[in-house]
């Protein structure tokens, strides 16, 4: 018998999350049948989405979320023992597939990359940034960007896509460090947002004649500053809202509506399992290439040890984490 090492919600969250909020439980797995594998967790992604998605767990289920895995007993000739796979198994050390929900890697993946990347820059939030920003912002050479938690998994990718297509791009960043690893991977302006007098201003600094894109991973009272200098008809796309997260009580104002009505702006909420099929394996191999030849940098926050899954998901809420947030098993 295999024993599978789960972590699970204890209570549900009230603002942040905190140690006595997870549970890490102890099962026994069944032996396998027709058609199922065995996998083995090698690497575990936390991510920002997993706080919202904790609000519709019960106490005692398992944390959901993206690990890469290796198949370690098999009973289904599609994935033979060895095949290294992307699934959603959750929060946990082993699980039992029938494979219908696994991905195996691009043929393409080559042995000088690390397998993490599929839950990073080659992943959920490299394609995150390369739909945002190319379909959503629908960017042109020549134009201004604006992308917030830019140092992060999936900011950092928005804007180095941003500069192969031709753009200027102003990030900001919560730390010094992540300022400097913006302007060594391409960023034309980078700026600490927590230690400048004033955001407004920044920004006007920065772009003077305003945006023409706004890739948003904040929300709130950021947000509505940005979206205060948007261009006539600019676009924004809205991937994320980690400011108001772990927020208590009513949710901040938006912004005001006569910017939006005025400048014509369009702004658009977006999950990246929206784009399936060949379109997804398209980006797919246009982030593993510009990867592989070094036109997209990366930077992985690794932490070691599976008990450690809730020490990583807290502090990559808190922004702890440069580059994307992994924890090894």
């Amino acid at each position: 018998m295999v024993r599978a090492k789960s972590w699970t919600l204890k209570k549900n969250f009230e603002g942040y999350p905190t140690n006595s909020d997870f549970e890490l439980k102890t099962t026994e797995l069944p032996p396998l049948k027709n058609g199922e594998v065995l996998l083995e967790a090698l690497f575990l992604t936390v991510d920002p989405y997993m706080r919202i998605a904790a609000k519709r767990l019960k106490e005692g289920d398992m944390m959901m979320g993206q690990q890469v895995a290796r198949v370690v007993e098999s009973k289904n000739s599609a994935f033979p023992t060895g095949t290294i796979v992307l699934a959603s198994s959750g929060w946990t050390t082993h699980s039992i597939s029938d494979g219908k929900e696994l991905e195996k890697l691009p043929t393409e993946w080559p042995d000088t990359l690390p397998l993490s990347l599929a839950l990073g820059a080659v992943g959920m939030p490299g394609l995150t940034a390369y739909f945002g920003l190319l379909d959503v912002c629908g960017v042109k050479g020549g134009e201004t960007l604006m992308v917030n938690a830019a140092a992060g998994a999936v900011g950092s990718v928005v804007g180095q896509i941003a500069k192969l297509k031709g753009c200027k791009v102003v990030g900001a960043a919560g730390s010094d460090d992540k300022v400097a690893y913006l302007k060594k991977v391409g960023f034309d302006v980078a700026f600490n947002y927590k230690t400048v007098e004033s955001l407004e201003e920044t920004l006007k600094k920065a772009s003077p004649g305003g945006y023409d894109c706004y890739f948003d991973n904040v929300g709130g009272e950021f947000s509505n500053t940005v979206i205060g200098q948007m261009k006539k008809f600019g676009r924004i796309a809205i991937c994320g809202a980690i400011s108001t997260y772990n927020r208590t009580g009513l949710p901040p104002p938006g912004p005001p509506p006569e910017i939006v009505i005025y400048q014509e702006l369009r702004m658009e909420g977006f999950i990246f399992n929206r784009w399936q099929g060949d379109v997804r394996q398209k980006a797919l191999k246009d982030l593993l290439k510009w990867v592989s030849e070094g036109k997209i940098q990366y930077h992985e926050y690794i932490k070691e040890g599976f008990e450690n899954m809730p020490a990583a998901f807290m502090g990559m809420l808190k922004g702890e984490n440069l580059g994307k947030a992994i924890v090894k098993v």
